[in-house]
């Protein structure tokens, strides 16, 4: 089978960074399902995993982690999914990646792809999807249908999980969401998703929520930059509010929290998954409401990008975009 990987950890400048393959094609094991998969996405993870993972035992790295496509065969354990399914799904950091023609991924962490969709707007949607969920409704407790008289900042409201947690916000609590952008691109993107306002996140918060008159948020969620930004994140917060974070930082001083008994939490939407938790079937039912979400008119892909062909140098070059800090939304590659 057709795949793009990689033996080792190279810039994205390096043509060897990434390199089109030719793979046995995988065996689903008792509760997989395998998938031709015809579209796929690129996240930051992707590139922070290409930067730092080398191959082992002589087998390539297979990255990729977002992905849609049709269900070819199923494990004999396997009940939610039958062959013909379309689905979509994040995928599982243990286990060989989605950019590759056909992939085994556990039926418990896939869900029905969106009708409304095509498969290059539905792969647009697990990752961020997922991780914009959990951290509003798993980590940080906001109630579904909740939040009236409160707010929530979200950070790079543009951004991959950005986008769709500024339209999760929206719809499903009734919560004041704030968003941040730099640019008046990423500013317009993020008030079509959603927000009721949007703040510069290059400049001092707590001079443009004094500015704007904006509520003190009770909820922040942070998608980069976390240890830098929290001294404004505390100056802002509501007192005993939640400031959740997904980004990589090795140490963030949450000292400065205790004053306002404000709590810190961090989101991995792949927890699940490297661990086999108990609820590891959660992530089928979220990506589940959420493709009925999207069905319903309610919410909608953040695709902003679609390229045909899923190789080594289509990939090479989204990954550079997205290094570049300068990405709206999600790009998407279709088709090998």
């Amino acid at each position: 089978m057709k795949a793009v990987g990689y033996y080792n950890p190279l810039p994205a400048t390096d043509p060897k960074a990434l390199e089109d393959l030719d793979l046995p094609a995988p065996r689903p094991g008792p509760r997989d399902l395998l998938v031709e998969v015809k579209a796929v996405s690129v996240n930051p993870v992707d590139t922070k995993v290409r930067r730092s993972r080398a191959a082992a035992g002589g087998a390539p790295v297979v990255l990729g982690w977002d992905a849609a496509g049709v269900v070819r065969e199923v494990g004999p354990e396997v009940s939610l999914f039958k062959p013909g399914d379309e689905v979509f799904y994040a995928g599982d950091l243990t286990r060989p990646g989605t950019n590759a023609e056909l992939h085994l991924v556990d039926e418990r962490i896939a869900g029905r792809k969106p009708s409304a969709l095509d498969f290059a707007q539905a792969a647009a949607l697990p990752l961020t999807a997922l991780t914009a969920w959990e951290m509003l409704f798993d980590r940080m407790k906001i109630p579904p249908g909740g939040g009236s008289g409160e707010a929530i900042l979200i950070m790079a409201g543009a951004g991959g999980v950005g986008s769709i947690a500024v339209q999760l916000a929206r719809r499903l609590t009734r919560l004041t969401v704030i968003a941040s952008a730099s640019r008046p691109q990423t500013a317009d993107f993020a008030k079509a998703m959603g927000a009721h306002h949007v703040i510069d996140h290059t400049k001092l918060l707590a001079d443009q929520f004094g500015a704007q008159r904006l509520p003190a948020p009770l909820y922040v969620f942070s998608t980069s930059s976390t240890a830098r930004d929290l001294p404004q994140f505390v100056e802002i917060a509501r007192p005993q509010g939640v400031i959740g974070a997904i980004d990589d930082d090795e140490v963030v001083n949450v000292a400065p929290l205790k004053r306002k008994a404000l709590g810190f939490v961090w989101e991995l939407m792949f927890t699940r998954s490297l661990y086999g938790t108990d609820d590891l079937i959660e992530q089928h039912r979220i990506l589940n409401e959420v493709s009925s979400l999207v069905d319903a008119g309610l919410i909608t892909t953040t695709m902003t990008e679609r390229i045909r062909g899923i190789n080594a140098a289509n990939l090479l070059r989204v990954h550079t975009k997205l290094e570049s800090g300068k990405a709206i939304g999600k790009t998407v590659l279709e088709g090998f």
